[in-house]
């Protein structure tokens, strides 16, 4: 692989972007590149380096789109270049497509005590986690060095950096209600692969009522589990942040989690 388009795929990533890097492992025939070759395409489909060009490389394009869109991770892509598929080099190239930045993340609403056991536990069990306060003493490097930092308004999250997927872990724990129901407004409609949000039957009940009158979609806030953990009946910070974490490794995993939380939960 070149090495330019090495760092730039790494300084892409490091940055909080993703994309699909393509990489020609075989070929026979007549090819327009030989092993090796790669391609890197983001989002929205442009792209660094190359494979060939042309069709194969159109076509390459298309299809790390589609994985990005429908959450695939990795594939072997093969393609017949012959004049049947609109191509007349008349080989056969096999390209290793790989989704790069896309990894499992723990986006953290909160900075407390919670939230940052939370997101500790978060970064020891392997997510890549962000942290949003609007109190910069508390979201900050040197109170919160296991992960990104984002400080602002609530409104301006997405601004300032803080983005979702489908592997998303959006965990709402913030310094009040009126700003947990912020948070959930303000990820309605957002992709994920899990939201909960901390808080009693009542105040989820309270806020759930006041969301929906704001116009809040009750698709949105009936997909959050809540009151968020499993029920273990945990006490302190660290020992909430275990019950959290759990729950979250248990839907990451495809775990019976409606049997953890027992009958008479909630979501």
């Amino acid at each position: 692989m070149d090495a330019e388009l090495l760092s730039k795929v790494n300084e892409e990533v490091q940055a909080g972007g993703y994309g699909v890097l393509c990489t020609v492992t075989s070929e026979s025939g007549s090819t327009p590149r030989s092993r090796g070759a790669s391609m890197w395409v983001r989002p929205d489909g442009t792209i660094a380096g190359t494979i060939g060009g042309g069709l194969l490389e159109h076509q390459a394009i298309q299809e790390s789109l589609r994985m990005m869109k429908g959450g695939q991770i990795s594939q072997m892509w093969r393609k017949s270049l012959n004049e049947k598929d609109g191509m007349a080099c008349g080989g056969e190239a096999d390209v290793y497509m790989e989704v790069i930045g896309r990894c499992d993340e723990l986006v953290v609403f909160g900075a407390g005590h919670v939230g940052k056991a939370v997101s500790q536990l978060g970064a020891f069990t392997g997510f890549r986690v962000t942290v949003w306060d609007e109190r910069e003493e508390f979201a900050n490097d040197e109170n919160i060095p296991w992960a990104r930092n984002v400080v602002c308004p609530i409104d301006k999250i997405y601004e300032n950096g803080v983005s979702f997927h489908e592997r998303s872990y959006v965990v709402i724990m913030t310094r009040g209600h009126t700003l947990d129901a912020e948070a959930v407004a303000a990820t309605d409609k957002q992709p994920g692969a899990y939201y909960g949000m901390i808080g009693s039957r009542s105040k989820i009940a309270t806020v759930r009522k006041t969301l929906l009158e704001r116009g809040v979609s009750a698709e949105h806030i009936d997909r959050i589990f809540k009151p968020i953990g499993l029920p273990i009946k945990a006490e302190t910070p660290n020992e909430i942040a275990v019950s959290v974490m759990a729950e979250i490794l248990a839907v990451k995993y495809g775990a019976d989690v409606g049997r953890l939380r027992g009958e008479t939960e909630v979501r």
